[in-house]
């Protein structure tokens, strides 16, 4: 049977064990492990395993047993409660064996979940569960998830107070990480404001969110883009000990400027630019590159640009002077300039 994309979201959450089975397919196999994960975890309880009312097995070895599907349907198992079989990795092969399991399926048998990787619409297997009046076809694509989804995912991982602009911040976040890393970033979270009452702020999803490896260029760019003279020559030994490429350091400061003059040229002001910008800036960072943008201006922003230009040019060029020298030379112009 075919279902609208509400339906299918809604059945996701809470199934509806009165139905067959289900076929969740699509591109990602994280995103539709996880989704599985939660559908069955919401059908069955959290101990379906340990109470062997879940079945599981492959679309490699059900082909070589297709009698095991129907046997695992119909068995009754020792613990009460519903019952469901899995199987992984399902393919168009395997569309006749789901088929006899769903004409021999009855109302108290265990409930079908299959997964599968991307199918077109002239799949035989997705056509058995669309064709079916008991079953269902559900894609699973890299749609970003919507804010009810967000709110679900945040009241699972026991973070009921959150504010305003963090649940942006946590919206914009969602786009751009895996649903993977993004859970695993909401179980750190729910860690870090254990025991505390106050509602998620943008600072504590910045301490939680995953590092880049942009984040150890980070000091030395905005003691840089705030005039903090003194602090750069200790922070561009520290980055050259660590082997930090020079290149590398002038691309994320010509980034940080760029992004900074967007936000400078913005009819609806700097906040309203960076909470636009992919990957996303928020919390604290968000408030000290405001700042920054408005200290500047675009005349002195587009200095600054072409001075990161220049220097990019000479990085790239057969010059003999020591690249972390040149650019250090750059940072040290733009921080003086600060003081203008």
């Amino acid at each position: 049977m075919k279902i609208s994309k509400a339906e299918a979201a809604q059945f996701l959450i809470k199934p509806d064990l009165s139905r067959a089975g289900a076929l969740l397919f699509g591109p990602d196999a994280m995103r539709i492990a996880l989704k599985r994960q939660d559908a069955l975890k919401a059908a069955l309880g959290p101990n379906s395993s340990e109470e062997m009312r879940l079945t599981r097995m492959t679309g490699a070895e059900l082909r070589k047993d297709p009698a095991a599907l129907l046997d695992a349907i119909k068995a009754q198992g020792f613990f009460p409660g519903p019952r469901a079989v899995l199987v992984e990795d399902a393919t168009d092969g395997l569309a006749l064996i789901f088929s006899t399991a769903f004409e021999a399926w009855q109302e108290g048998d265990a409930f079908i979940m299959a997964t599968a990787g991307q199918l077109n619409a002239r799949s035989a297997l997705r056509k058995v569960f669309e064709g079916s009046k008991t079953g269902i076809a559900i894609g699973i694509y890299d749609d970003p998830p919507s804010r009810e989804m967000i709110e679900a995912e945040l009241a699972k991982a026991g973070l009921a107070s959150v504010s305003g602009s963090a649940l942006d911040d946590l919206t914009a976040l969602a786009r751009t990480l895996d649903p993977g890393d993004f859970r695993q970033t909401l179980e750190k979270l729910s860690l870090y404001k254990l025991g505390d009452a106050e509602p998620v702020s943008g600072a504590d999803i910045e301490a939680c969110a995953p590092a880049t490896s942009e984040a150890a260029l980070d000091d030395a760019i905005h003691f840089a883009a705030e005039g903090q003279v003194a602090a750069l020559g200790p922070q561009m030994q520290r980055l050259a000990g660590q082997g930090t490429n020079p290149t590398t350091l002038c691309i994320s400061a010509t980034r940080h400027f760029r992004l900074l003059h967007t936000a400078s040229a913005d009819p609806q002001g700097p906040e309203a630019a960076l909470g636009r910008s992919r990957p996303p800036v928020f919390g604290p960072r968000r408030d000290r590159m405001v700042r920054q943008a408005r200290h500047w201006g675009l005349p002195r922003l587009e200095m600054i640009l072409t001075i990161l230009t220049d220097t990019d040019l000479t990085l790239r060029s057969s010059s003999p002077a020591p690249a972390m020298a040149v650019v250090e030379r750059a940072f040290i112009r733009i921080a003086m300039m600060h003081q203008r």
